[in-house]
């Protein structure tokens, strides 16, 4: 095994569909000492509650069994500890599944479940706090479908503390499986706040598994090996320094840029970054190439927490259904807005001579077009498109109305039409409403063969105090005459979501390039860039550490995952659409720029 002065960490799983190669890989190859494994998404809850409301013994992510289940001896042997928030909205059902795993192979296992952040049964108690959305400021809404507290790692350490070999937990903070590991190994205090800022860093790389060793990485074709990925594996110090590595021999690729897209994916304020057990501030972490395929993490600072938790909580909004046909010929973006508006139109007529009221939302997309993406700085003029319909009502019956509406236009519309894929289902939209909640009237508990103990996790004595982090302090640009290229010259870009909130980190490829960044991709430059999809507030954030800027941008999803209508719901594609944003350098700086950047942009 691993050095014991060192513990070495390995992210199993990104999320509930993840390959479950990646625990072969990380056991056969790794040498790991602990295993984490991340399931929940934020609407992932609502799924599961919805399967555990059709069969008691689901609810949770059935995958987590199916991937260890078969290494449980040899685990078992070595000592590997397993943390996973596979128990999802019925953690009790996944630690009997696994249990009876165990009882198969002959393994003895001790799993400790953690308790208490579903708060569905305290709905009455919420509802008459007069709790407000986060963002939206609206009231807590009727027929919610899950509501979870996100929980921080001191249960999980307490777990560990009582001889766990296997903690299964329901909805925690992503990087709290990681963190709770290093507290255990380590003996680190609440009021460590600097290395538990290190710690949930730890956590936030691991919990993507693959997109942090190369994963969607910006200069894609620089990365070897898609189809056997490296899983993380972070060697961790007792100071809170670690170094990030993946098994020999696998693909994918750890440079200090790959690592900094995934270190600010989905933060929001990089000097404010508010979880369970302390409130992390990135602004000055620093990454350095130590190895082929290994780059050493340090300078995460930490304060206290805040007194609340996060709460998730989920509700149903009707139903969706969505289409694509394909379109070929020189007409072929006119064909398709039309066969797709003939579409509705013809489906809304039937409907209301069924006694359906209208649609709540149409969205049309024209896939190909660049429409969609990039809006007014659209260029294809395409010949073969795929055009989307998705429609969002109250009633599943009215959808399948529709639904019986599209193969039709297979022969009363447009030459060059396919693509049909059978009649489509109504599935229903789940919205998000996340709020927050006092700590102390969440109660946790520790359930460990069949005996359950209540955990109280601690509380900070010192008063959470908001900071504007590290700021940058820019050397001034050359003067004299400029080019005009695309941002990916000089930066790279990773995006995501939280709700209807798009998050788009742009890293500078080198440190001076971080001026031109800041100079003219500002908030408003940003605002305008996306005017077509985001509809609210942009937001900067400075994070000179790794020479970068992380924007914001409100009402940017068109509500976002589960809600929204878009082919994009999860902001994947910002990251692609800002890097197309046109920047001024210095001429003498373009031999410096990326090598796989050609030529300028004409004025």
């Amino acid at each position: 095994m691993a050095n014991k002065l060192t513990l070495r960490i390995g992210g199993a799983s990104a999320f509930w569909g993840d390959s479950n190669k990646g625990v072969d890989q990380l056991v056969q190859r790794g040498d790991v000492d602990v295993l984490v494994f991340d399931y929940l998404a934020e609407l992932t809850l609502s799924i599961m509650a919805s399967a555990k409301s059709r069969k008691p013994e689901l609810g949770y992510a059935t995958d987590f069994v199916k991937a260890v289940g078969p290494h449980l001896q040899t685990l078992k042997q070595r000592g590997t500890l397993l943390l996973s928030n596979a128990g999802g909205m019925n953690p009790q059902a996944c630690a009997q599944a696994l249990r009876a795993a165990a009882d198969a192979a002959g393994v003895q296992l001790r799993i400790a479940v953690i308790e208490g952040d579903d708060l569905l049964p305290h709905r009455a108690e919420v509802s008459a706090a007069g709790v407000r959305e986060a963002f939206s400021g609206a009231p807590l809404p009727e027929g919610l479908t899950s509501m979870n507290a996100y929980l921080g790692a001191f249960p999980i350490v307490e777990a560990l503390r009582q001889g766990a070999d296997v903690v299964v937990t329901g909805r925690c903070a992503d990087s709290a499986l990681a963190l709770a590991a290093l507290i255990h190994r380590f003996g680190w205090k609440p009021e460590d706040y600097d290395r538990l800022a290190a710690g949930s860093l730890v956590g936030h790389i691991l919990e993507c598994t693959t997109q942090t060793t190369g994963g969607l990485f910006t200069d894609w074709w620089k990365v070897p090996g898609w189809e056997d990925m490296g899983y993380p594996i972070a060697e961790c110090e007792a100071d809170g320094s670690f170094v990030l590595c993946k098994p020999a021999g696998t693909g994918g690729l750890i440079t200090p840029l790959v690592v900094s897209e995934q270190m600010l994916y989905e933060v929001t304020d990089p000097a404010n970054y508010l979880l369970p057990d302390v409130t992390c501030d990135f602004t000055a972490v620093k990454l350095e190439q130590a190895g082929d395929n290994r780059v050493r993490v340090q300078g995460a600072r930490g304060r206290a927490p805040t007194p609340t938790y996060k709460v998730s909580g989920t509700w149903l909004d009707g139903y969706r259904l969505s289409t694509t046909l394909t379109f070929v010929g020189k007409d072929a973006v006119a064909m398709g807005r039309r066969a797709m508006d003939a579409i509705v139109a013809r489906a809304r007529r039937v409907m209301a001579e069924a006694g359906h009221g209208d649609f709540k939302r149409v969205n049309i997309e024209v896939l190909g077009s660049e429409q969609p993406s990039f809006g007014a700085h659209a260029q294809a003029d395409a010949r073969e498109v795929v055009v989307r319909l998705a429609v969002h009502h109250e009633s599943a019956k009215a959808l399948e109305i529709l639904a019986g509406e599209i193969a039709p236009m297979g022969i009363a519309g447009a030459p060059g039409t396919t693509g049909f894929s059978g009649r489509q289902k109504p599935t229903p939209i789940f919205r998000l409403f996340s709020f927050l909640w006092p700590k102390s009237r969440v109660p946790v508990s520790i359930v460990i063969d069949d005996e359950r103990s209540a955990v109280v996790p601690p509380s900070s004595a010192d008063a959470f105090v908001p900071s504007d982090g590290t700021r940058f302090s820019h050397a001034a640009v050359p003067a004299g005459e400029t080019a005009k290229v695309p941002l990916s010259a000089i930066a790279v870009a990773r995006s995501g979501d939280k709700g209807d909130r798009a998050h788009l980190a742009i890293i500078a490829r080198e440190p001076r390039f971080a001026a031109l960044v800041g100079a003219q991709l500002t908030e408003s430059a940003m605002k305008s860039w996306f005017a077509h999809l985001a509809k609210g507030r942009v937001h900067r954030y400075e994070v000179p550490g790794i020479h970068a800027y992380n924007y914001v941008l409100d009402e940017a999803l068109g509500g976002g995952g589960a809600a929204s209508l878009r082919n994009d719901p999860l902001g994947k594609t910002f990251s692609q659409i800002a890097l197309t944003h046109p920047v001024e350098i210095p001429k003498a700086w373009l031999p410096e720029v990326d090598p796989g950047f050609q030529g300028t942009i004409a004025s």
